[in-house]
Parts: C-alpha cells; sequence; structure tokens
C-alpha cells in the first residue's frame, strides 16, 4: 500500500509525517559492535573498514532513558533495544530496569544473536524485559558458522534459547535472514524443529541494508515461495495483523502447531504503514532502515539543550519524514549515479 498525503484532519495530539504516518515503534541501537560477522550484516571482509565508536560516544543509559521519555511523550509505545549485538554492551539489564517504568511503553523487547543469552537471560526477565527476538539463519552448524562468522557458535545460540526458556521468556520471535542459494535447504528443519515449540518462526527476505553486503535481487527468495513450500507439508492460513502497521505477514499452522511469519520488504514493501524510528548508538534518530544520514541528539542533549528543545528536534525531524526506500527500490537501482551511502544495518538495529 502507498503512503497517502497527509490528511488535514488529523489531530494535533498526534505525531504524523508527511504521509500521514504515526510515530509508534522506537528501535535503539545500544551498541555497534558485534561478536558475530554475518553476511548480510557486517561481512568479515568489509568488517574492518568500519571504526567502532569509542565508548564516550555511546549515548549513556540515563541519556537513553530521557530519550526514550520524550519519545513516549510524542507517541512511542514499543521500544526494542537492538545493537550490533545488544548484549555486548555491559550491564545491560540496567538498561532494561530503567526503561520498564516509563508510563506509556506498552512492550519493551530485545533483538539478539543469542550467543550470549545464557548468560543473561534470568537477569533480563527479572530486569522487566517483556519479549526476545533471536535471529538464527539455520541449524545447519556448517553453514550457520558459514553466513555467521568464525565467532559463530550454533551451540551456544541454542543453550541462549534454552536459558531464555527457563527464565521465562514465552513465544520467542525466530527470525530467519534468507540468501536464496545460501541455506534454502535448510529452512524446512527449522519448521519441523520450532513447529509445536510455542515459538514464532518468522523468515525475513534479504534486504539491501547498508554498502557491504553485495545485496543482489538474485540473492531474494520471495516469502511466497517459502510459504509455498511450508504450506505443501504443512497447511497454513492468515491470522490477523496485531497492529497497523506490523511488519510481518502473519500465518497458523491449521493442525494448531502455531504461528509463523514472513518479512517481505523486497516484494511487498511496508513503507504505507511503516511507523518506525531508530536511534544509533551515538545518539541520532534515523527515519528509515535504508537512511543515509540521520539527525543528532546527543550533540544538542550534551550542550545543555532542554527537553522541549529535544522533544522539538524529534518532532521536526518526523513531520518531515517522507522515506519509502523499498516501494522505490527498483527506480533507485535503475539510476545507480543516484544512490547514496546508507547507514549500515549494524550502526541502527534490523
Amino acid at each position: 500500500m502507498k503512503p497517502q498525503p497527509h490528511s488535514s484532519s488529523t489531530t494535533e495530539q498526534t505525531l504524523r509525517d508527511r504521509f500521514s504516518r504515526p510515530i509508534h515503534d522506537l528501535r535503539i541501537s545500544v551498541i555497534d559492535r558485534c561478536n558475530f560477522r554475518c553476511t548480510y550484516c557486517m561481512p568479515q571482509e568489509e568488517s574492518g573498514h568500519y571504526k567502532f565508536l569509542d565508548p564516550g560516544n555511546w549515548l549513556s543509559f540515563e541519556e537513553i532513558e530521557r530519550l526514550v521519555r520524550l519519545f513516549v511523550a510524542c507517541g512511542v509505545s514499543k521500544v526494542r533495544l537492538t545493537g550490533g549485538e545488544p548484549l555486548v554492551r555491559p550491564n545491560l539489564a540496567q538498561l532494561v530496569s530503567r526503561l520498564c517504568p516509563i508510563k506509556g511503553i506498552d512492550d519493551l523487547a530485545l533483538t539478539t544473536n543469542g550467543s550470549l543469552l545464557s548468560r543473561h537471560a534470568d537477569e533480563l526477565k527479572k530486569a522487566g524485559l517483556k519479549r526476545l527476538t533471536v535471529s538464527l539463519d539455520t541449524l545447519d552448524p556448517l553453514v550457520f558458522k558459514e553466513m555467521g562468522g568464525k565467532k559463530a557458535d550454533l551451540a551456544e545460540v541454542m543453550e541462549g534459547l534454552a536459558a531464555a526458556e527457563k527464565a521465562g521468556f514465552e513465544k520467542i520471535k525466530i527470525n530467519v535472514v534468507v540468501k536464496k542459494g545460501v541455506k534454502d535447504h535448510t529452512l524446512m528443519n527449522l519448521v519441523r524443529h520450532f513447529k509445536g515449540s510455542g515459538h514464532i518462526l518468522r523468515f525475513i527476505e534479504f534486504m539491501d541494508v547498508g554498502n557491504c553486503n553485495h545485496w543482489s535481487t538474485e540473492y531474494v527468495l520471495p516469502s511466497a515461495q517459502i510459504m509455498k513450500m511450508i504450506n505443501e507439508y504443512y497447511p497454513l492460513e492468515p491470522v490477523k495483523a496485531n497492529y497497523e502497521g506490523e511488519v510481518a505477514n502473519r500465518y497458523r499452522y491449521v493442525d494448531g502447531g502455531g504461528e509463523i511469519g514472513f518479512i517481505s520488504s523486497v516484494t511487498q514493501p511496508f513503507c504505507g504503514n511503516c511507523s518506525r524510528l531508530r536511534l544509533s548508538t551515538d545518539g541520532k534518530i534515523y527515519t528509515c532502515l535504508f537512511a543515509t544520514e540521520g539527525t543528532d541528539l546527543r550533540g544538542p542533549m550534551r550542550a545543555g539543550a532542554n527537553d522541549q528543545d529535544l522533544r522539538g528536534i524529534i518532532e521536526n525531524t518526523w513531520k518531515r519524514r517522507d522515506d519509502r526506500y523499498s516501494e522505490n527500490r527498483i527506480l533507485i537501482k535503475s539510476h545507480p549515479e543516484n544512490e547514496r551511502k546508507k547507514i549500515e544495518m549494524f550502526q541502527i538495529g534490523g
């Protein structure tokens, strides 16, 4: 669905962009570092081209809490902590405990590669974290290491999942980035493993996020093909979205085996309902996963800006927003001379 022009009936209390899309979700990259080198995010051969931020340039937990309160005042109700790998950030549970009490946050979640969950799942749950998303692209140990780099250990991730279950996390979302020709043969193994587990498997089309993942349409396996393949073995039926703007198309197994989802940014763009804002590790806000530039909040904040000033920056940034990258991807790719360098996924989260 294409965005519609801003409506004059929009109330002043609702913060909306130029296409009348409301602000709703905030994704916070708490650290730009990661212990994996996934081919679709930070390939090993490309990671040397990026200098990671010094800790003094990270937003502090106090600064993040202050900004989150302002985002909530603007309409945000869903907050997700991401990275890089967020559990590489020391004492992350302390941040969770600071954010949980904020009135207006209906959902606080974390996206992780799962490798450090066995150490931190219990303290995250006790701190108040509501939901977990774990990136797990294959159950084949060799393919897993091929995709995640030499430090990627499938056994550690599976131990982390078990620890999360023991800590009381339910309906964990398992994100699977599908790169055509790399692990197609392992997809059904994931389906069989998680069917009936209570967790939610989600297949994500390989996207051209950032500049270093060597993206090409030849590596995109459309969600429709994956769904057809699964449906032949385990019949599926559609499920209504949890909320307007949800990125995943939801389905459930007809036999009651649980839920499964498909995120199809390439073949079925969802720009028209996108309500996401991203906050980078160094305090810049980005209005699109495929953005080229961000708006600085850390600088003004550390220079003494008050809450009203910072909120004004947030509101003006969102009101000017007209991002539609996924809908315009084909046009942009057909004129590469006009394509600008994009922010990397590990700087703003997926």
